[in-house]
């Protein structure tokens, strides 16, 4: 039986203290109030910040056991480097994850490009070889023309999924690229 996760980019929100978070909690617990209302969160965090073992373990202690942790990939990886070269900051921001890894509370790493990165299948077929095969990957591409069988095809061997997103500018294809999925649903309803 699969198993569906569900969750927030991010559990930080300002304007959640109202709505959500009851009165007189502190940002402190907010973490732990929303794992016991969803069971996974995005980190957004990661793309601009490193992620401390130190902070890591206060996840972990303030989330249930079956409580998971997608994690977005620095902008270092995906905007500056633009996977290109990007093998030794990869490598560190997954040995970051460990502390997660460790605990069964990490799931699928997302790498989102940015909106003007035109498809380079060279380039991802060279980058998908460096995330290890026992770490669900999800990238969410923001340029149509990453849109495309060859693409998917490169991602299925990696077993890499293709994150199925939704904005107000662009819907990914209902594409299976791998044994999961991963989807980002913003639209304003």
């Amino acid at each position: 039986m699969a198993i569906i996760y569900a969750g927030a980019a991010g559990w930080a929100y300002p304007s959640w203290r109202r709505g959500f978070y009851p009165a007189g909690l502190g940002a402190a617990g907010f973490l732990a109030y929303y794992a016991g209302r969803l069971n996974s969160v995005e980190v957004n965090y990661s793309f601009r910040s490193s992620l401390t073992k130190e902070l890591l373990e206060e996840w972990i202690k303030a989330t249930p056991p079956n409580f998971i942790f997608a994690v977005k990939a620095p902008q270092q990886i995906t905007h500056i480097k633009r996977l290109r070269g990007a093998a030794a900051t990869t490598r560190k921001f997954i040995t970051s994850l460990k502390p997660l890894r460790e605990a069964g509370k990490l799931g699928p790493v997302l790498f989102q490009l940015p909106p003007n990165f035109k498809c380079d299948l060279p380039r991802l077929e060279k980058f998908l070889p460096k995330i290890p095969s026992d770490l669900r990957a999800t990238f969410e591409f923001r340029h149509p023309s990453w849109f495309d069988e060859e693409v998917y095809a490169a991602m299925r061997k990696a077993n890499v999924a293709l994150c199925l997103a939704e904005s107000e500018k662009l819907e990914t294809p209902p594409v299976q690229t791998a044994d999961f999925s991963y989807l980002r649903l913003r639209k304003d309803c």
